[in-house]
């Protein structure tokens, strides 16, 4: 890797440490670069997912103070993330790497949809304060997401933000911080299971996980100041952006 691959995987961590800690997706910021500087795509895609993962640390260092108000509740997802993820991680190394192009544009662009009407559903189906099986909704909302997330990650955040927006009775920036988390724990299990079983290239992961972290905290404390509707609509702007880029190169 030359001089001008590293600034790129440098510019592509800290774009997508923020973007991830403010609306998710970042990681369409370095996967395409990964593929830029010369790795296959599935060589990129377990790449992509272990140099994020420090990010998704940083970010909930960022955001400690909103988590505290939901860590119990938070702790309680963490081994629904592990087994998630880890169905996830599998389905990526024994599956064709790309059947995921033909999918995962109409997975964001549906969570970005759901994202944008979860007031309205809210209206329809009664406040999460009212739903029966919260915490059975909750399990299964995120085991699912994490599955797509050890898949191949994208957009995770921005799924579990519009999903756990229709169970949990938090304000956005509450259900921001338990994302974090998730994120961070799904992103540690594909560490484990992708360093072990898949084909990482370590220069690139040592170029992008310190440039991920710093662009993650900053963005978790912007994320933090920014009122609900902003942080909403930013979140679905981008999501439909993400969901056309990943729909026109797969077809």
């Amino acid at each position: 890797m030359d001089l001008s691959g590293a600034a790129l995987l440098v510019a592509a961590g800290v774009g997508a440490g923020t973007v991830n800690a403010i609306a998710g997706g970042g990681s369409l910021m370095t996967f395409p670069a990964l593929v830029a500087v010369g790795l296959p795509p599935v060589a990129a895609n377990v790449t992509n997912s272990i140099a994020i993962s420090p990010g998704y640390l940083a970010s909930v260092a960022g955001s400690h103070r909103d988590l505290a108000e939901e860590r119990t509740r938070t702790l309680r997802l963490i081994p629904t993330v592990i087994v998630g993820t880890g169905i996830g991680c599998a389905l990526l190394l024994l599956t064709p790497a790309e059947a995921f192009e033909k999918v995962v544009p109409f997975l964001v662009i549906g969570a970005a949809v759901l994202l944008a009407l979860q007031e309205k559903i809210k209206a329809r189906v009664g406040h999460p304060h009212q739903l029966s099986h919260r915490t059975l909704a909750t399990h299964a909302m995120v085991g699912v997401s994490c599955i797509y997330g050890g898949y191949f990650g994208a957009a995770l955040g921005v799924i579990l933000m519009a999903l756990l927006g229709l169970v949990v009775a938090a304000p956005l920036r509450r259900i921001n911080a338990m994302k974090y988390v998730i994120t961070a724990v799904s992103g540690l299990t594909t560490v484990a299971i992708f360093a072990v079983g898949g084909p990482v290239d370590w220069v690139a992961v040592a170029v992008l996980a310190p440039a991920a972290m710093l662009g993650g905290f900053l963005g978790a404390r912007v994320a933090r100041r920014l009122p609900a509707r902003v942080l909403r609509v930013a979140i679905v702007i981008f999501a439909i952006m993400i969901g056309i880029i990943l729909f026109i190169k797969a077809n």
